[in-house]
This record gives C-alpha cells, structure tokens and sequence, in this order.
C-alpha cells in the first residue's frame, strides 16, 4: 500500500505535517477534531501539499525530515524529497534498461551459437 506525507495548513496559519495512505479521509478526520493532537485546536485545517508515493517506511522517515525543518522551508523540503525520489527511480530504471541490453545481447550470443 502506498503511503504519502502531507502538509497541512491550519486555521493559525501554522503548518501541520503527517503521513497517510488515504490522505482524503485523514484530513477528513483532522477536521472532525479526531487526527492530531496539534490540529484539534487550530480547525480547519486544509492541505497545501503531498508528496508522491513512498513504502510506509520511507514516508515516515520524509515526515520526521520535514519536521525537523523551519516552517518557512516544509513545503520546499516535501517538494524537494519528491524530485530526490523521482530522480532515484530514473537512475534505477536506466541501470535496469541497461542490464535489459547486456541480457539482449548474451541471449542473441546464445540463439546464434544454438541455431548454429
């Protein structure tokens, strides 16, 4: 299941940061004074920014990177974690296209030396 880190923006104008694999439903919930703690006294909330898909793990790890961050730099953290992210699936897919060409070229190597 995929999970994502959001951001939201509280009637305070604070920032809120949290993690979900149904990001609808959580700030569902965040308005209806049931999420967190922090945002349960500074309703509406409404989100500003999610990132892309991460495993759970990976999301709650960006989570606590983005909380560790100023309030003025959250959301260019998330934005920046997600081109970290895209640009780390680009090189996994180019050394996985390579390694498709090297199976290519031996498998050729092979069907040449069966058909003789």
């Amino acid at each position: 299941m995929a999970w994502k880190v959001y951001i939201l923006k509280c009637a305070d104008n604070s920032l809120y940061c949290g993690t979900s694999n149904d990001i609808k439903s959580r700030i569902s919930k965040h308005n209806a004074g049931k999420g967190a703690k922090y945002t349960k006294s500074r309703l509406p909330v409404k989100l500003v920014a999610s990132g892309c898909e991460l495993s759970k793990s990976d999301a709650f790890k960006l989570e606590y990177y983005i909380k560790q961050r100023p309030a003025n730099r959250k959301i260019q953290a998330l934005k920046n974690a997600e081109f970290s992210t895209l640009d780390t699936i680009k090189s996994e897919l180019l050394a996985i296209s390579k390694e498709i060409t090297r199976l290519s070229t031996k498998l050729e190597k092979i069907v040449k030396r069966i058909n003789g």
